[in-house]
């Protein structure tokens, strides 16, 4: 089994449309998803994708063979997921969801702290997100990570009139880097994983590039 942290892109938006409606009250439409993937400029969503190679068996192993074709079956997931935007000197954690089926493996983490670690290289003074007053489970997260609650946002969630605290990460503070710098270390030797996402310029601007 293989992780790959990675740009997210057009063709993962159903996958990942299906996660959010399965993990949160007021999912994201498809086609946000594409706007955000394909056209804004200011965002950098990513997933988590586990690849397993397995060997057919049974029927279909037996006419693999016979077809003379490989017996291996590659199979693709995303796992989790996660947006980022960068406005300025703020870059704003915009949702972050992992597969239901695969919730406490610490994929959620991975992907916080990967995108903070994308914030610091694109040279971001602080990280912000907002989270419903009654996710403790979260909020313990981001406190983990060296956010801190800055403020509470009043009724911010329209579903039914939550308030959210508004948690902050700041960037300039060098303890709260050095905190949070130890905490990824150790999140990246947890997982062998592919990082084509936190140092890796986004698609679009290598097509800029191009032109």
């Amino acid at each position: 089994m293989t992780l790959t942290l990675r740009y997210m892109r057009l063709d993962d938006v159903p996958e990942v449309a299906k996660i959010d409606r399965q993990s949160f009250s007021m999912p994201w439409s498809e086609q946000s998803y594409r706007y955000e993937v394909g056209e804004a400029p200011y965002s950098y969503m990513t997933v988590l994708e586990e690849t397993r190679a397995d060997n057919a068996s049974g029927l279909r192993g037996l006419l693999h063979r016979m077809q003379g074709a490989s017996t291996i079956q590659v199979q693709r997931h995303i796992v989790g997921y996660g947006g980022l935007w960068s406005i300025a000197d703020e870059a704003h954690i915009s949702t972050i969801a992992t597969h239901p089926k695969h919730r406490g493996r610490g994929y959620g983490a991975l992907l916080l702290a990967a995108m903070v670690q994308k914030s610091i290289a694109l040279h971001a003074a602080y990280v912000v997100l907002e989270v419903r007053m009654s996710n403790t489970i979260a909020q313990n997260l981001y406190l983990k990570y060296g956010f801190r609650k800055v403020m509470i946002k009043p009724s911010y969630y329209h579903d039914n009139g939550e308030d959210a605290y508004d948690m902050r990460l700041d960037l300039e503070d060098e303890a709260a880097v050095r905190h949070f710098k130890a905490r990824y270390a150790e999140i990246s030797h947890r997982f062998d994983f592919i990082d084509d996402y936190t140092n890796k310029p986004h698609p679009r601007q290598s097509q800029m590039l191009k032109r």
